[in-house]
C-alpha cells in the first residue's frame, strides 16, 4: 500500500523516488508515506473505540462520575504515553535504548510514569466524586476513589508495555519511533482504557 501512495505522492508533487540519503527520512514524501497508513488504521480503531463506549451509554447516564472519569482517564494515559514514547525514542537516538531490566534509563522513565500516574489518577478520583456528587450522581467516595486508581493504574500499566514494545518493533521495522510510537500507542489506550475502566467499574459496583 505504501508503493501506491508513494506513487500517487510523486504523480501530485513531481520529484523522484526515495535516495538513500539518511536525511530522506525527514522529507515530505517519507512522512506522508510511512504515516498515512497508520493514520488510516487508527481512524478506524478510533471508531471502534466510540461504538464501545456507546455500549456503556446507559451505566455512564446513571453514573455521573463515571461519565467524568471516562474522557479524564483516556486523555491522562494519552499523555503518559506521549511522555513515555517520546523519551524513549530520544533514548533509542542517542544509543542509550536497550530493552533489559538492568538499564537505569527505562527503569527511571517506568517508575516516573507509575509515581505520576498514581498521583494524577488519585487526584481525579476525588475531584470526579466531587463534580459526580453535585450533579446527583449516588457513588460513594470510597467507590469513585477505587475505580479511578484501579483502572488508572491499570492504565499505565499498559502504556509502560506498549511504549515499550513499539518503540522495539518500530526501531526493528525500520520505522521513526518519533513517527509511529505515539499515535499507535495513544489509540491502543483509547479502546483499551474504555474496557479497563468499565471492568473495574463492574467489579466494585
Amino acid at each position: 500500500m505504501s508503493e501506491r501512495i508513494d506513487d500517487l505522492f510523486e504523480s501530485l508533487f513531481g520529484g523522484e523516488a526515495a535516495s538513500d540519503d539518511p536525511l530522506d527520512d525527514w522529507s515530505t514524501r517519507s512522512i506522508v508515506t510511512t504515516m498515512l497508513p497508520l493514520l488510516m488504521v487508527l481512524s478506524v480503531l478510533q471508531m471502534v473505540s466510540g461504538s464501545v463506549l456507546e455500549a456503556f451509554e446507559e451505566t455512564l447516564l446513571a453514573y455521573p462520575s463515571l461519565l467524568i472519569l471516562v474522557p479524564v482517564q483516556i486523555g491522562t494515559a494519552g499523555n503518559l504515553a506521549s511522555i513515555m514514547c517520546a523519551r524513549l525514542s530520544t533514548q533509542l537516538h542517542l544509543g542509550t535504548f536497550e530493552l533489559h531490566p538492568s538499564n537505569p534509563d527505562v527503569r527511571a522513565n517506568v517508575g516516573a510514569i507509575l509515581a505520576l500516574a498514581l498521583t494524577v489518577f488519585s487526584l481525579v478520583g476525588v475531584a470526579a466524586w466531587a463534580i459526580g456528587r453535585t450533579l446527583g450522581g449516588t457513588l460513594s467516595l470510597a467507590q469513585v476513589f477505587t475505580i479511578s486508581m484501579l483502572s488508572g493504574m491499570a492504565l499505565a500499566l499498559l502504556v509502560i508495555s506498549l511504549s515499550l514494545l513499539s518503540v522495539t518493533l518500530s526501531f526493528r521495522l525500520g520505522y521513526d519511533p518519533d513517527d509511529t510510537t505515539i499515535p499507535v500507542v495513544t489509540n491502543v489506550c483509547d479502546i483499551v482504557g474504555v474496557l479497563i475502566l468499565f471492568g473495574v467499574a463492574t467489579i466494585v459496583l
